[in-house]
């Protein structure tokens, strides 16, 4: 018997024979509407109850190159949005510079701006003043703009953990089939920013106090699930962390400098540390759930 995995799920014969006849039986179906048939027949679901239809389609996509399922031509290939996406502008706001004690900002204001009239906000601080500058989300993601009088100070996002991490992956101990199934319930920081123009001591590590009592209860909402573990990486040829170690993060290890595409086990990028912080005291049992 062959066994085919894709993205944690492991492809029987059996799965390929039912694929080979859903084709079959919706002739005529574009790639579309072939993969949400397939998502509804295996109950493909994310956690907020949405068709898992791009990962579904990248599946037929593979199973089609290796032979072993014959997809219908393509009928239309549509524009790529993301490839297109226009840089965002400049914000116009107010740059005065702030040099404060951090009581004098308070109260802070931690908005989660993904999906309101304020993400183009975010978008454009993070384009214009992260040295890594905007890059568009996949996958389960939260963006946050961070006020203190009555102005953007500060800019944070989340996503979907990577899959393969193995110093992460040793620190919470669990089995390959509980990474699989517990993943989503950890949240990775993609970017964080202290606009320029604000100098205040101590305002970093204390943002991340702050997320670490709103992350969870935002994500569940949007997503319904909780997030139990938070993780990031540090570049230590440019930082070194010392806002995340205030907060009480914890230095997990370092990345191998592969990446997930790597297509030699020859490190191809910069070496990262990896840091975490458990938002409850229970994350272990709970992650290691199969």
């Amino acid at each position: 018997m062959s066994i085919w995995k894709y993205r944690g799920r492991i492809i029987t014969d059996n799965d390929i024979t039912f694929i080979r006849q859903l084709i079959e039986t919706h002739r005529g179906a574009s790639r579309r509407k072939l993969s949400a048939k397939l998502c509804d027949a295996w109950q493909w679901k994310q956690a907020n109850g949405a068709l898992r239809d791009m990962v579904c389609r990248g599946l037929l996509l593979m199973l089609d190159r290796a032979g072993q399922i014959q997809l219908p031509p393509i009928k239309k290939r549509p524009n790529n949005p993301l490839a297109r996406r226009p840089m965002p502008a400049p914000a116009l706001i107010d740059t005065t510079p702030i040099q404060s004690a951090l009581q004098s900002l308070q109260p802070l204001h931690i908005q989660q701006v993904r999906r309101t009239g304020d993400e183009g906000l975010y978008n454009s601080l993070i384009e214009h003043h992260h040295y890594l500058g905007y890059e568009q989300p996949v996958g389960e993601h939260l963006k946050y703009v961070v006020w203190g009088q009555g102005r953007p100070i500060a800019c944070m996002a989340w996503s979907s953990a990577p899959r393969h991490l193995g110093c992460r992956d040793r620190f919470i101990g669990w089995t390959k089939e509980a990474r699989r199934r517990n993943i989503r319930f950890i949240a990775y920081n993609t970017r964080f920013l202290i606009v320029p123009w604000v100098q205040v001591p101590h305002l970093a590590s204390h943002i991340l106090g702050r997320m670490a009592r709103v992350l969870s209860r935002d994500w569940e909402h949007l997503y319904k699930h909780p997030i139990y573990f938070l993780e990031t990486f540090v570049d230590p040829s440019r930082f070194q962390g010392t806002c995340y170690r205030a907060a009480n993060w914890m230095v997990l290890g370092e990345t191998t400098g592969r990446g997930k595409d790597a297509p030699t086990r020859q490190p191809n990028r910069s070496i990262k540390q990896v840091l975490g912080y458990p938002l409850t005291p229970q994350f272990r049992q709970l992650l290691q759930q199969s």
